[in-house]
C-alpha cells in the first residue's frame, strides 16, 4: 500500500530555502541531509501488481548535532518542541499515488492523487523506544481521514548506524474505505457484488528501517516492510477477486549532507 512519498520532496527543498537565510541571520549553521532512491511496493491500496516509486529523504538540524531518528514511513513533518524532546508534536503532510481502474482490472472508479495534511504526536520512553500517532485528513482524492499507530524499537551506533523495527496499524474512516475498496453497484461482468465498508482498521504489519554511514558526508538508507489487509478492507471483492491481503514494499537509496548558513 505505497503511499508515494514519506517525505514530500518539493516541501523539502523549500524548507531547505528557508533554512539556509535563516540559519546565517542567527550566526550558526545548519546540517542538511538529502537523499533519494527506490522502492517498490503495491501500485494502490489492496493492489496484487507492483510497482517502483521514488524514495526521498531530507532532514535539516543543527549543526553538530546527532542525526535524529525518523521511521521510514513517517510522514513529512515539523516538530514543533525541537529535537531534544521526549514528546513532540506538530504539522504533517503526505502524498499518496493515483490509482486508476484500469490497474485494479474493473470498472470501480479511478482514485486522484491525494494530499493529505494532519498532525503527530510521538513520545521516546528512553533512547532506545519510541511510540507515535499520525491522524491526517485528505484534501482531495480518496477525502477519508486517516490514522497511523507506529511503535519503533531503535538501535543505533552514534550516527554510524541507525536501526529500527516495529509493528504498525492503520486507520481510515468510510470515505477513504469506500474509494478503494467499496463498490457502489454490483458489477456482474467482473463477478463484483455491491459492497458498502465501514470505518475501522484496515490494515496491521511491521517496518524495519535502516540508515548506514558509508563516509563523512554520504551514506545508505532503506526499509522493509509488510502490511496484512483485515477487517471491512480485507473483506473487499476488490481485494479478493483483483487484489491481495498481503502487502509487502521495500526501497534503498544514497543521501549526502552539507552544511550551510555557518560563519
Amino acid at each position: 500500500m505505497r503511499k508515494t512519498s514519506t517525505r514530500i520532496l518539493a516541501a523539502a527543498f523549500l524548507a531547505t530555502a528557508i533554512a539556509a537565510p535563516a540559519a546565517a541571520q542567527e550566526g550558526r549553521g545548519r546540517t542538511v541531509t538529502v537523499g533519494i532512491g527506490a522502492q517498490i511496493a503495491p501500485k494502490f491500496y489492496g493492489s496484487q501488481d507492483y510497482s517502483i516509486f521514488p524514495l526521498p529523504n531530507f532532514g535539516l538540524r543543527r549543526e553538530g548535532r546527532p542525526m535524529p531518528f525518523e521511521a521510514p514511513d513517517d510522514s513529512f513533518g515539523v516538530g514543533l518542541l525541537g529535537q531534544d524532546s521526549a514528546f513532540n508534536f506538530g504539522p504533517i503532510a503526505r502524498l499518496v499515488a493515483k490509482r486508476e481502474e484500469d490497474d485494479v482490472g474493473a470498472p470501480v472508479g479511478d482514485v486522484s492523487m491525494t494530499i493529505e495534511a494532519g498532525g503527530f504526536a510521538q513520545v521516546f520512553l528512553g533512547p532506545n523506544f519510541r511510540v507515535r500517532g499520525e491522524l491526517r485528513q485528505a484534501l482531495n482524492g480518496h477525502d477519508g481521514l486517516v490514522g497511523d499507530i507506529a511503535a519503533d524499537f531503535i538501535v543505533r551506533d552514534g550516527d554510524q548506524t541507525i536501526f529500527s523495527i516495529g509493528p504498525r496499524a492503520h486507520w481510515a474512516d468510510n470515505n477513504f474505505h469506500d474509494a478503494y475498496f467499496g463498490v457502489p453497484v454490483a458489477i456482474p461482468a467482473a463477478g463484483l457484488a455491491a459492497y458498502n465498508p465501514g470505518s475501522g482498521f484496515y490494515s496491521v504489519g511491521a517496518r524495519a528501517g535502516l540508515t548506514q554511514r558509508l563516509g563523512r558526508n554520504w551514506g545508505l538508507f532503506g526499509y522493509a516492510g509488510y502490511d496484512r489487509l483485515i477487517g471491512d478492507a480485507a473483506d473487499s471483492p476488490i481485494v479478493r477477486q483483483f487484489g491481495s491481503r498481503d502487502q509487502l514494499s521495500g526501497g534503498l537509496g544514497l543521501f549526502i549532507e552539507f552544511n550551510v548558513g555557518g560563519r
